[in-house]
């Protein structure tokens, strides 16, 4: 290293800040770096050489200033080299500087070569050798100017050269790219920071190839745009229509007149509501069935009656095109509900008659479906297989209301009657009562309770009914010899009613397993569909030593032990019944 064209100044300078001490560019050529100076020999010719080869460079063939070692600090000699410097620097101005690191001219202190041709031949004209580019012998950095390379004029000041891509094409620049607008951001353009299309893609070659490419990406960011501006559209036309959907239902329900149908209607109609059907859906069935005009009007006028919340479900006989005030004051009426009533005691050969005249069908078409289908309508486990029983289902078509509706199948209705039976006798534990009372099991128990049903007529009177059946009932009786001997078992086998039901050797000639004149026992089966008052007597009955009874009055039911007091108190009945004749 060199320091051509500088001389010792009276103010040092801060090798490490190239801003201290600035003072132009004349400034600066009087300050040496503090090591620089130890280059020179102050004894001798003025010159260490820093290769320790007689002052020759050896890599650029020997040190052409050698002949004059004590030229150095020759002021002329200075003069007339930074004259020499000023050719180079219009050259600079011209071509630019072929410098590398920060340093301006060839001849200027601690110069690299950069490898290039220029660089080269400037430092050979000017006398100064370049820089070795492979950094010497291992040079010590920290100890010259490379480390604290010198500050530049203000006027010669550049910014550092931009990296330059190894792999991008050589006819183009790679640039920063510029901020989108926030119009154009990927969040309102519908389009990725980058498009996966292209992701895994190898950069095309050429302008053309990058120009079909960019052109591609405009087309998909195009159609991106329009899917978002319709998803967008879609959005606000849904968010409007909401807003004015539930707007005019306020408008309808506060203030504009639903339609409604004037009058009592006409006509008749049978509809059936379902258990736990509210005020909306009563409406849409009454609707759909022509009752009424509108579901706003019918729930408009439920609201309206202090009972309208009290419809019950079941089937209504109503009128076509009502008004809504009409149909709910009707259906608040008991006779406009459409219901199969089934008393307590009632057979089933009733019931199959009255569903068969109820549904629209042919008689006997419900009773073949009954016996046919008997396993299927949900009968328990401990009713079903019984041996010579007239009918599966005597027993289990429990006394209730049900919703009959004309055209409906009668084995939904049948269904309906099962269901609610064990829905009834799933409430008591009838396995123990029945053992607890001295019966086999909830069927002979059930049987127990249609006999008490049947015999009793009157409630007050069923507790000791049941005890006379429960004695009749021990064989080591000595009145009725284990024989029921009930009249109502005879009417049962013959599918009738009455009284006169013949003399007692008349009807112990009947063949039949229901005929308690000539079977002892129980009969097969139950002989009525009996309520709970009569299953709870079956339970729990009366205490006493009764065997016969008969009713006089409704009012009056005489119980005796012996025969000869039984038949005094029938004597009594039908003198009675004869007065009143």
């Amino acid at each position: 290293m060199t320091e051509y064209g500088r001389s010792p100044g009276s103010e040092p300078w801060h090798p490490g800040d190239p801003l201290y001490g600035d003072q132009g560019w004349e400034g600066r050529q009087q300050h040496p770096h503090p090591q620089q100076a130890n280059q020179y020999d102050q004894g001798g010719h003025g010159y260490q050489d820093p290769y320790g080869q007689g002052g020759q460079d050896q890599r650029y063939g020997g040190d052409p200033y050698q002949q004059q070692p004590q030229g150095y600090a020759d002021p002329q000699y200075q003069q007339q080299h930074y004259q020499q410097q000023q050719p180079y620097d219009q050259y600079q101005q011209q071509y630019g500087t072929g410098r590398q690191g920060g340093y301006d001219t060839p001849g200027h202190l601690g110069q690299q070569y950069d490898g290039t041709w220029e660089t080269g031949q400037a430092a050979m004209a000017y006398g100064t050798p370049p820089a070795d580019p492979y950094g010497g012998q291992n040079p010590d950095l920290y100890g010259t100017p490379e480390a604290y390379p010198p500050p530049q004029p203000p006027g010669h000041r550049q910014n550092p050269p931009e990296p330059v891509v190894d792999w991008a094409p050589e006819e183009e620049t790679r640039r920063e790219p510029e901020p989108e607008p926030e119009e154009n951001h990927p969040f309102f353009t519908g389009e990725d920071d980058r498009d996966d299309a292209y992701e895994d893609e190898e950069p095309a070659r050429g302008r053309g190839s990058r120009g079909d490419d960019r052109r591609g990406k405009e087309k998909k960011r195009k159609g991106k745009n329009g899917v978002a501006c319709l998803v967008v559209a879609v959005v606000l036309v849904g968010g409007v229509g909401g807003v004015g959907y539930f707007g005019y239902q306020f408008w309808q329900g506060r203030f504009a007149e639903v339609p409604d149908y004037a009058g009592g209607g006409t006509g008749e109609v049978q509809v059936e509501i379902p258990k736990g059907a509210l005020g909306t859906q009563i409406g849409n069935i009454l609707k759909q069935a022509g009752v009424v005009k509108s579901v706003d009007a019918f729930v408009a006028a439920q609201q309206k009656n202090p009972d309208g919340n009290s419809i019950q479900d079941g089937v209504y006989t109503l009128k076509k095109e009502m008004s809504a005030e009409s149909a709910v004051a009707l259906m608040l009426t008991p006779a406009s509900q459409a219901k199969l009533i089934i008393p307590e005691g009632k057979r089933n050969a009733w019931v199959y008659e009255t569903l068969d005249q109820r549904i629209g069908l042919a008689p006997g078409t419900t009773k073949k479906i009954a016996l046919t289908k008997a396993d299927s309508l949900g009968l328990p486990a401990w009713a079903q297989k019984h041996p010579d029983i007239k009918d599966p289902l005597e027993g289990f078509l429990f006394p209730a209301s049900y919703p009959v509706a004309k055209g409906s199948k009668p084995e939904d209705a049948l269904r309906r009657m099962v269901a609610r039976a064990n829905q009834e006798y799933g409430k008591l534990n009838l396995d123990a009562k029945a053992k607890a009372v001295g019966l086999k099991d909830p069927w002979e128990l059930l049987t127990v309770a249609s006999l008490v049903q049947v015999e009793g007529k009157y409630k007050h009177d069923f507790d000791k009914v049941a005890r006379v059946v429960y004695n009749r009932l021990k064989p080591g009786n000595t009145e009725t010899v284990g024989r029921l001997e009930f009249d109502s078992t005879v009417n049962y086998l013959r599918g009738q009613s009455t009284l006169d039901v013949g003399t007692v050797e008349e009807m112990r000639k009947i063949d039949d397993p229901y005929n308690t004149y000539r079977v002892a026992g129980l009969v097969p089966g139950p002989i009525s569909n009996p309520g709970m008052e009569a299953l709870q007597s079956a339970i729990s009955p009366a205490d006493g030593p009764w065997y016969y009874f008969v009713s006089i009055n409704e009012d009056k039911t005489v119980f005796s032990v012996t025969n000869e007091e039984h038949n005094r108190n029938v004597a009594e009945y039908e003198k009675q019944r004869k007065q009143g004749q």
